[in-house]
């Protein structure tokens, strides 16, 4: 079942929060490096958990990470990594939280060497989906096959994001998203 499907399930008062998420930014293409690092941690943070929990604690997330600004984040130190690990609004795992202060640190190196995070992707594109789970776990932590492909799939590097009868696929379409432009 799709995302898309399973949205039209839920109660109202739930679908609102989905559907926000959905229509603007699930399967677009993302370019800003501060939120592309945004995604990775969210994805990151999903894992074992809901993705309904992460939307309502997004946010949270937000603030508590500096906006996800890459820099600052890199040069959390141990206080803040105790700051996060007692934070209730956000996921407090240290195995999350250490993976969000390298993966940072390790975005900086590949802004670096390639100008940006954003670049560093688009150079490795395309990639099936088990070429891109290995270059994520080569270079990042806590990035396992479901979360490197729905990160992907979010950002418009793999498809799959919307079913093609969903109204989204083919406003995304007009996006020109790379997994489109494979061929």
């Amino acid at each position: 079942m799709s995302y898309c499907d399973v949205i039209k399930t839920l109660p109202s008062e739930r679908r609102a929060l989905h559907a926000a998420y959905h229509d603007r930014y699930y399967g677009f293409p993302l370019h800003e490096d501060n939120e592309l690092f945004c995604r990775l941690v969210l994805e990151i943070n999903q894992a074992g958990l809901s993705w309904e929990l992460i939307l309502k604690k997004e946010a949270a997330f937000r603030r508590a990470y500096h906006r996800f600004d890459i820099a600052t984040v890199a040069a959390y130190d141990a206080q803040d990594r105790e700051r996060l690990l007692s934070d209730a609004e956000i996921v407090r795992n240290r195995l999350k939280v250490d993976a969000a202060i390298a993966n940072a640190q390790t975005i900086l190196t590949l802004q670096e060497s390639h100008g940006s995070f954003a670049n560093w992707l688009e150079s490795h594109h395309p990639l099936s989906k088990d070429g891109w789970v290995k270059l994520f776990k080569k270079q990042f932590r806590f990035t396992g096959g479901e979360i490197v492909g729905e990160f992907l799939m979010s950002i418009g590097y793999l498809p799959g994001a919307h079913a093609e009868d969903c109204p989204v696929y083919h406003e995304i379409l007009q996006h020109n998203p790379l997994w489109a432009q494979s061929g």
